[in-house]
Formats: C-alpha cells, structure tokens, sequence
C-alpha cells in the first residue's frame, strides 16, 4: 500500500511538470556554466510550486548559503513595508522624525520613499566591486554609518528628483526600524521576514555593521520562499505577510530615465521601485516583470504577465555579460510559459 502510494505521488509530479518542457533551458544552462563559474542553482515557481529546478557544479544545490550582495534590498524594503502596514512608520514620513542629527545637517526633510527609492539627493560613491564593499568595516554598527551619511556626505539633488543607486537609503530606512522597535535590524528581519518564511538559511549576521543593502546571506531555495510570497501578493503558505498594498507601492515604477544618474551597468535600462529595478511594464506603467540582481551574480526575478518567480544563484560575480546571459534565461522560460498580458 505504502510503495502504491509513492508510486502515485511521482506520477503526480510527473504529470504536473509534464505539461512544460525546459529542456531548452537545460541546455543553456550547461553551455553556459564557465561563464556561470562553475555553479548554479536554477529555480522556477508557479502555481504554488517550484516546477523547475537545476543545479550545476560539485555540492551546490538549493540550501547551499552565500551573499547575496545587494539582492538584500528586496528582503529590506518587503520588512519596512512591514511596518508601514502596521501603521508604525508612513512612507511620507521625513527621517529627522526618527534621526534627528538629519535636520542638524539639513538632509531632515527626506521621507521614507526617497530611501526606499535610492532618491535621497545624498551624494554617494557607486559600489562596483568587491573592494568598495569592503571599505564599511571601518563601522562597527549602524549608526555610526548613519551618522556619517549624515554629517560627512552632501546633498546634490532636491530628494526625489534624482536617483542614485548605493547603500544609503535602504540602511537610513533601516536604522529607523531600528529606533521604532528598539531593536536590532537582524532580530526584526528574523521576526518579520526570515522566520515566518522558513528561511533558515539567511541571516543578516555581520562582524562590522550589519548592511541592510547587501550584507545578507542565503540560499536559492530560501530566497525562492521570499519570491514566492511577493509572486502571491504577500502571502505565504496561506499567511499574509505583506498586504496587496505595499505590495503594489513596491512595484510602483519611481523613477523615469532622465532621472537616473547612477546606476550599475547590470541594471541600465530598467527604472526602480522599492528595493527592485523593474525591467518592464504594461501600456499603463504598471510593473509586469522585476529583479533586484547582487554583485556575486545571483539574479532573482518576479514575471507577473506569466505568473512565475524564478532565480539563478551563484557565487560568482555580476557583469554586463552576465545580465546578457540571465535576460536570454528569461527570455527561454518566456517562450515557456505563456503570458496573460496583452
């Protein structure tokens, strides 16, 4: 009886997954695994259920832990949203209501959704290697780094006019998550995101200050359960983490070309929204297809006009020849999948 009902489970998943073939993205993956170093885990979701999943090189599959560099933003911007549900903080709100030494150096008027949007008009240096990211150890903990954005950094733009892609404005939002609970990023990020999500593989946990815009760690198969529940307009095996309102004011486009002075070649040419770049929109400028892509080459992606979630997580690193590779990735789930959108 027992060995029956195995037997019927598999010819469950067979059928379930047999009405897609990804042989296609099978054979791209392998061709292209010296240019994914060696290792991949390759994963899709949709319809309440990984569908697809892939993994290339000695020991790395889907609980494998590595940094995720700035792919941390997702993660940080879905717990500010948080309390923005729980009406603790509003997206309007100036930081000097939080961070007072803001106002001391005349930066006190920039809200919320100007940090969440890389549009606080603070002067910052683009983070493109490995080397750069290293230079925060010379801060202990969050605040000092606060607090040198603060004091030390100018302001070259009006908040909201110009958008500048750096670590500023996801960790001024997180440090004032940190004075509204009064508590650490890390534990909140445990309470809110990490633990009602199962992700026993991610952690925030740093020897310096923690970097709540590219200092976590986690695994493909961790990072698929955040990508699902954004897929599911917040929720998570029938819990609701995120309402359908921070949701969508997540995916609502902020920024339009002109407006963009700095951004990584990996993302050039898409617009931002909350800790996500959009990649495409519908006719009327609503979001249809996200990523928020890390330096070490792990690029997860949402399509809502075919209703999948998908992610390649690597430890390698990210180029403009990598974007190329992943974009024709999607590009093979694409003509997969068929789309709802018009």
């Amino acid at each position: 009886m027992k060995v029956s009902l195995v037997l019927c489970f598999m010819l469950f998943l067979q059928f379930s997954n047999a009405q897609y073939d990804f042989s296609s993205l099978d054979s791209k993956l392998e061709a292209s695994k010296k240019e994914l170093d060696g290792h991949v885990v390759a994963m899709i979701y949709k319809d309440g259920k990984v569908i697809y999943q892939k993994a290339i090189g000695t020991d790395f599959n889907a609980k494998v832990q590595a940094p995720i560099a700035s792919a941390s933003k997702w993660l940080t911007a879905a717990l500010v949203m948080v309390y923005v549900d729980e009406g603790k903080i509003s997206l309007n709100d100036r930081i000097s209501k939080y961070l007072p030494i803001f106002t001391k150096y005349s930066k006190g008027y920039i809200t919320i959704k100007d940090c969440l949007s890389h549009l606080t008009g603070i002067e910052s240096e683009p983070i493109r290697n490995l080397k750069e990211m290293l230079n925060r150890k010379k801060y202990s903990n969050l605040e000092e780094e606060i607090n040198d954005f603060a004091s030390e950094r100018e302001i070259v733009a009006n908040p909201g006019l110009e958008f500048r892609y750096s670590n500023i404005g996801l960790n001024i939002a997180a440090k004032i998550l940190e004075v509204v609970t009064k508590r650490s990023f890390e534990q909140i990020m445990a309470e809110k995101i990490t633990r009602p999500l199962q992700m026993r593989n991610t952690s925030f946990a740093s020897f310096n200050a923690v970097n709540p815009s590219g200092g976590a760690q986690s695994s493909a198969g961790d990072y698929m359960s955040f990508l699902a529940m954004i897929l599911n307009k917040g929720v998570y095996n029938g819990k609701r983490i995120l309402s359908e309102k921070a949701i969508e004011q997540m995916e609502t486009v902020y920024t339009t070309s002109d407006m963009i002075k700095y951004a990584p070649k990996a993302a050039e040419g898409f617009q931002y929204g909350f800790g996500q770049w959009i990649m495409t929109t519908d006719e009327n400028g609503k979001a249809t297809s996200m990523t928020s892509p890390g330096l070490f080459g792990t690029w997860p992606m949402i399509d809502r006009c075919r209703g999948y979630a998908c992610i390649f997580f690597t430890k390698g690193t990210l180029g403009e020849e990598k974007k190329q590779l992943y974009l024709s990735l999607k590009d093979i789930i694409d003509g997969i999948l068929p789309s709802t959108c018009k």
